[in-house]
């Protein structure tokens, strides 16, 4: 069972938020020029086996703007290059900017999938109700990333090679000097082949738990997708890698002592046969990996609990853990607590490696997909 009542009234009020938004934007397609698709069946000149997750240039990438009633144009396929923005744009003043991540796989056969795009479409909406913006509907959203992965599809690495990583941007490019909502918005989605996220690629992370930086506070947006989220912690993120640590753990600005994400990736504690991540109430991300590893946990019988954690249970877990798009299921080899370095039991048959080898399989179609997560681009 799932103990957390908001789990569900979150995805309720995701899904209504979802049909609302829909009824009021048309899914647009994109006028592509026969040229894109000329290259399909030529692979690009990479090394595969060392991907890391860097900024690579691709092919093309989708755009379309709002209308002045909210509605989004039709959208296009353009080459991969710079933006023009007015100096006084939205995003640029004001912060207003939202992004996404998904990635495109290719399975064995030749196939191209997508992995649950309609969640990130909804989290988008739903950002952009909190940050004031014009969201595209959710067939707009799932079209532009179609069009975009396959307009990019000899970038999408080989099977067990990789992903292509691809970034829907949502950012208010309308001019605007008084804080205000902006006057237009441009949606644009754009492609990268990726591997491991972290640098040390599979190798169990080593985290920090900072104590005086503060990644969101209550009634702020640390729950969406903003682009303000995510610059406050570059500095805590930098000071803990001079210490040689892989990433920041970062515990609520309330009371100092309730765990809450990763600087880009959700966490859970193993303990027995429950597994426990911290309740979303605003400060944190629901991220679409999180979600999946949740339902996939009570497929193989787990409990699986959203509540508060106070960082003290770190000593006492079995297993800790991290998960995201662009992390996959990470698992975590220490964590630094208070001039403390608990450390953890690695090994072959770890819970988080379960849950992960599920997920996967699923993506790569060896497990039944029975929930209807895979999209694939045809």
């Amino acid at each position: 069972m799932i103990r957390g009542a908001a789990c569900f009234r979150k995805l309720f009020q995701s899904s209504a938020l979802s049909s609302k938004v829909a009824a009021r934007y048309y899914t647009a397609q994109a006028a592509a020029h026969p040229a894109i698709f000329s290259s399909d069946e030529e692979s690009a000149d990479i090394d595969w086996d060392n991907l890391g997750f860097k900024l690579m240039q691709t092919d093309y990438m989708y755009v379309t703007k709002s209308s002045d009633d909210g509605i989004f144009r039709q959208g296009q396929l353009n080459r991969y290059g710079n933006i023009q923005l007015s100096p006084s744009a939205g995003v640029l003043n004001y912060g207003q900017g939202l992004f996404e991540g998904t990635k495109a796989y290719r399975r064995e056969d030749g196939r191209i999938f997508l992995f649950r795009p309609q969640q990130n479409a909804i989290r988008m909406q739903i950002g952009a109700e909190r940050m004031c913006m014009a969201a595209p509907s959710t067939d707009q959203f799932v079209d532009a990333v179609k069009q975009t992965a396959l307009a990019n599809k000899r970038w999408i690495p080989p099977p067990g090679k990789g992903s292509l990583y691809i970034r829907p941007l949502l950012i208010g490019t309308g001019p605007i000097l008084g804080l205000a909502p902006a006057p237009e918005y441009t949606f644009l989605v754009y492609a990268c082949p990726v591997g491991n996220y972290f640098k040390q690629g599979t190798a169990p992370l080593n985290l920090y738990v900072e104590e005086d930086v503060h990644r969101a506070s209550r009634g702020g947006a640390g729950g969406v997708k903003s682009i303000t989220n995510y610059a406050p912690v570059l500095k805590a993120m930098k000071n803990a890698k001079a210490q040689g640590y892989s990433d920041v753990l970062y515990l609520d600005a309330v009371n100092k002592k309730y765990i809450e994400e990763v600087s880009s990736c959700n966490i859970f504690l193993v303990k027995g046969n429950v597994l426990s991540t911290p309740i979303a109430k605003g400060t944190i991300l629901e991220g679409v990996t999180r979600k999946s590893i949740m339902d996939i946990a009570l497929d193989l019988g787990y409990t699986v609990e959203e509540r508060l954690i106070e960082a003290d249970e770190l000593i006492s877990a079995d297993e800790v853990f991290c998960t995201g798009t662009a992390v996959g299921v990470a698992p975590v080899g220490s964590i630094t607590y208070k001039g403390q370095r608990i450390e953890y039991k690695i090994s072959p048959d770890l819970t988080c490696k379960q849950f992960y080898s599920r997920l996967v399989g699923i993506q790569r179609g060896v497990i039944k997909d029975e929930r209807d997560w895979i999209v694939e681009i045809e």
